[in-house]
């Protein structure tokens, strides 16, 4: 799946121009960022592509050097199974 990135948002959409997947992660401040939803559709789920999104997300937010507030539900968990990837969240920590 090719993501487009956008300032605060990455997704994917297919030719009819369908939005398939998406990350968005709005300014909180100069120094962080609220990762606030995350969408897969419906007839792509369960094929890892949120987590992958996830993945694009945290390596694109860290390259900006921000800092991480994990609003969204899907985020939040998906920081809790992947400690690897908590150095720059700030709400989200599990303990080794």
């Amino acid at each position: 799946m090719n993501f487009i990135y956008d300032n605060n948002r990455i997704y994917a959409k297919d030719e009819s121009g369908l939005l398939l997947a998406e990350v968005t992660f709005p300014a909180r401040d100069d120094l962080r960022v609220d990762i606030n939803h995350v969408y897969v559709d419906e007839s792509l789920r369960g094929q890892g592509i949120a987590s992958n999104l996830m993945l694009e997300a945290y390596n694109f937010i860290k390259a900006k050097n921000l800092k991480i507030v994990a609003k969204c539900p899907y985020a939040i968990s998906w920081f809790k199974k992947h400690e690897e990837y908590q150095d720059i969240v700030i709400n989200v920590k599990t303990k080794k």
